[in-house]
């Protein structure tokens, strides 16, 4: 798995390079506090494990990995060798493997990608960001995956994500510790671009939602998405987030930038800086970081391969609607974010707790969404246009599901531009929004909508 890190002596009260880690002296951090910089709202963490953790030498993640492929061997292949299971049990052990291994290959995408940005030097935001986009692959290839078995399936589950995740950054949010004016600053990049990249989901779910009630209210002939919409739509998504990144990117460096001349960082303080971001990061060759990426792949698709399972025993041999199902799914595939923002937590790193929640949000509307809408554009237009499920209706569950984006988004645009997190007033407002439109979904969203 790579060797130990190198051992770092503690930094002492006049080391500047730690200004705005966690645990950094406060001596270091004044010059900051005097430019009118906080470094308690800095983008800046420590990788990896903390020091002094213990390092078993296989980790958690590797033998979860082992744990799923053996499982899905044992699915698998039993179905080749005639060995039937009961359908509960089917259905239970496929969607167990595929979470284990859609977990484990999130974890080792993380690993990975962290250790090589150690090994390449890479700024400490840049290794952040990346290893967040990371993140999300399992879930993609799962996604993919289900296309095929129940398109309607893919979209619900795409976009009953980011409500899920909403109402875990609300109900995290509230729980951190608040200073004496009831607030826990999240970093400036992610309040500034978040905020606006938050205003284009809300647009973007509003303007979607009423196009679609229109033309169900006027009897238009138009009733669906064809592949070219969902296409446009799709890659429209995705070039504001291109942009976002590139802005959140290029923020984080402008603060860096400014922090290292406001405490006048020499080289070598820049290095240690560095030093001190990767000091609970193993050093590994390449080919053990190839390995990793190649772990990370091959859970993917092991793990989307048995959640697609489970979706398809669900959909015809359950008859859950699409809607549940994609719940079932979104609720255990999101437990591997959960646990990294639980790591982070416990490490005290609570703004970079805090912004990968928020990216469960952002990431999920701009980089999971549009490749979904990208696949069941392609699926349908290119591999099975007649699917029994296509093409996706503007009937009320897809409605909702788009038009409630604008006041969930609405909500957290609001609460990010009064620069604080939640209170319990604005947690019970989000947990009300959420709850309410799965109610909604749930009454409304039959096995009519799914059809096939």
């Amino acid at each position: 798995m790579g060797s130990a890190p190198p051992p770092q002596e503690p930094p002492s009260s006049r080391d500047r390079a730690a200004a705005g880690l966690p645990g950094a002296p406060s001596r270091a951090e004044r010059r900051l506090r005097r430019a009118g910089i906080d470094p308690d709202r800095l983008p800046i963490l420590h990788l990896g494990l903390p020091a002094g953790a213990f390092r078993p030498p296989y980790p958690p993640w590797a033998r979860r990995m082992v744990l799923g492929v053996l499982l899905w061997a044992f699915l698998y292949l039993g179905e080749d060798l005639g060995v039937v299971l009961p359908e509960w049990a089917a259905a239970t052990g496929a969607l167990a493997a595929g979470i284990l291994l859609l977990q484990a290959a999130c974890e080792a995408f993380v690993v990975g990608s962290q250790r090589l940005a150690a090994r390449l030097e890479w700024d400490h935001y840049v290794a952040g960001t990346v290893a967040e986009v990371l993140s999300t692959l399992p879930e993609l290839v799962a996604i993919a995956f289900v296309v095929p078995v129940s398109p309607v399936a893919a979209f619900t589950l795409a976009l009953i994500t980011i409500y899920l995740n909403t109402l875990v950054f609300s109900l995290y949010s509230h729980f951190l510790p608040k200073d004496i004016h009831g607030k826990f600053l999240m970093p400036r990049p992610i309040t500034e671009a978040g905020t606006q990249v938050l205003i284009a989901g809300a647009a973007m779910g509003l303007v979607l939602g009423i196009t679609m009630l229109t033309l169900n209210a006027n009897g238009h002939a138009k009733d669906a998405f064809s592949p070219l919409d969902l296409a446009v739509v799709g890659v429209v998504l995705l070039v504001i987030f291109a942009v976002y990144i590139y802005k959140l990117l290029q923020e984080y460096a402008r603060e860096e930038s400014e922090v290292r001349e406001v405490l006048e960082l020499s080289e070598s303080e820049v290095e240690r800086r560095l030093d001190l971001v990767y000091r609970g990061v193993a050093r590994s060759p390449l080919p053990v970081i190839a390995w990793l990426l190649l772990a990370g792949i091959g859970g993917a698709f092991l793990g989307g391969e048995r959640v697609a399972h489970f979706a398809g025993l669900a959909l015809a041999d359950f008859g859950l609607n699409p809607l549940l199902t994609a719940l079932i799914l979104a609720g255990f595939a999101g437990m591997s974010e959960y646990v990294i923002l639980w790591q982070a937590h416990r490490k005290g790193e609570f703004g970079i707790a805090l912004a990968n929640a928020f990216g469960g949000i952002t990431q999920v509307m701009f980089l999971v969404v549009p490749i979904t809408l990208l696949a069941i554009a392609f699926y349908q237009g290119w591999v099975d246009p007649g699917h029994p499920a296509l093409p996706l209706g503007f009937d009320l569950a897809n409605t909702f599901l788009l038009l409630f984006l604008f006041p969930t988004f609405f909500v957290l645009l609001e609460l990010i531009e009064e620069d604080h997190t939640l209170g319990i007033l604005d947690t019970t407002i989000v947990t009300a929004i959420v709850t309410l439109l799965i109610l909604v979904l749930i009454a409304y969203g039959g096995p009519a909508a799914g059809a096939g």
